[in-house]
């Protein structure tokens, strides 16, 4: 297969221009901001690209770079893939371990995705606000995720987003944070087989589901849990918070990589390297090692939180 390179001012119409020339799309990266697609035509092959010379997607993933980020909300999206809207929620993404995006459709109805993959080692998203209908391979038929909802995404599982309600938000977060989506040309879902046990790159799918899952107690407050540390066999926990009273809520040293919180509802102070007020879709990471709190918790808090264990020798090996 003959491979050339096109260099591009505008990745979407110069996409639009070789589809119609009977291209079809196999790659893109990244999913926050495209700049580069790999498409092909019976034996011919074109890398599109507005940076040319760009770094390519890591093998493994980058090394763990840990600090303090605290982003406020308010900024404006880019447009990323398919049409969504990322506002980046960690701008160093930790030496390239982690990205984390806070993702908006604002107009709502069918989504012009793709059955597609991605190669990564760990991506979880969980819906703040309105619904998506989605679909994933051995899964069965598509459902709706709606507030409070969240899945665990495993490696090179293949899905598709089929439509959303206007103004949905959600929240991703992705190791490592520069990764290729593929397309599948070949599968079409729901692919009419359900396997809810099997493995993909040794993580199972996880479907959380809000409205049935109850308020247990939680470091002197309420959490709803997930499965997510079965699901990804140890990696990553996740769950949403709310005060019980007016108590502060207090948070022992973590010993793996990942500290993520992300403010769904409501107010509170985070108390780590001085005061920060937090309102409705502020985030933060926590360095690992370090002990911090949520004080002054408004009623009505609500809050995403997310930890991840070292990758071990998964960061050794290919993704």
């Amino acid at each position: 297969m003959s491979e050339r390179e096109i260099v591009a001012g505008d990745l979407n119409a110069a996409l639009d221009d070789l589809r119609r020339e009977g291209f079809r799309l196999d790659v893109i990266y990244p999913a926050d901001d495209p700049h580069t697609a790999i498409l092909s035509r019976a034996a011919d092959r074109v890398r599109l690209t507005t940076q040319p010379g760009a770094p390519e997607p890591p093998t493994a993933p980058p090394a763990f770079a840990p600090e303090f980020v605290l982003t406020r909300a308010g900024a404006d999206g880019g447009e990323g893939r398919a049409g969504m809207l990322y506002r980046d929620l960690v701008a160093s993404r930790l030496g390239g371990r982690y990205i984390a995006s806070h993702i908006t459709i604002p107009e709502g109805g069918p989504v012009s995705d793709w059955v597609h993959f991605h190669r990564i080692a760990f991506q979880m998203i969980a819906v703040r606000r309105g619904w998506v209908r989605v679909v994933y391979e051995d899964q069965g038929e598509p459902f709706v995720m709606e507030a409070g909802d969240l899945v665990l995404q495993p490696p090179k599982i293949r899905h598709r987003v089929l439509e959303s309600s206007p103004g949905l938000e959600v929240v991703e977060i992705t190791c490592p944070a520069l990764h290729e989506t593929f397309a599948d040309h070949e599968m079409s879902l729901p692919n009419g087989r359900v396997d809810r046990e099997r493995k993909f790159g040794g993580q199972t799918f996880l479907r959380h589901v809000a409205k049935d899952t109850p308020w247990t107690p939680f470091n002197g407050s309420e959490a709803q849990e997930t499965a997510m540390r079965d699901a990804t066999a140890g990696l990553a926990e996740v769950r949403v918070v709310r005060p019980s009273g007016s108590s502060n809520i207090a948070f022992a040293p973590h010993d793996g990589e990942l500290v993520f919180g992300f403010i769904l509802e409501g107010s509170a102070r985070l108390d780590y390297a001085g005061s920060h007020a937090l309102e409705p879709a502020d985030s933060f990471v926590i360095p690992p090692a370090e002990a911090w709190t949520l004080s002054q918790p408004s009623d009505n808090l609500r809050f995403l939180h997310v930890t991840t264990q070292t990758l071990a020798g998964r960061s050794q090996s290919p993704l």
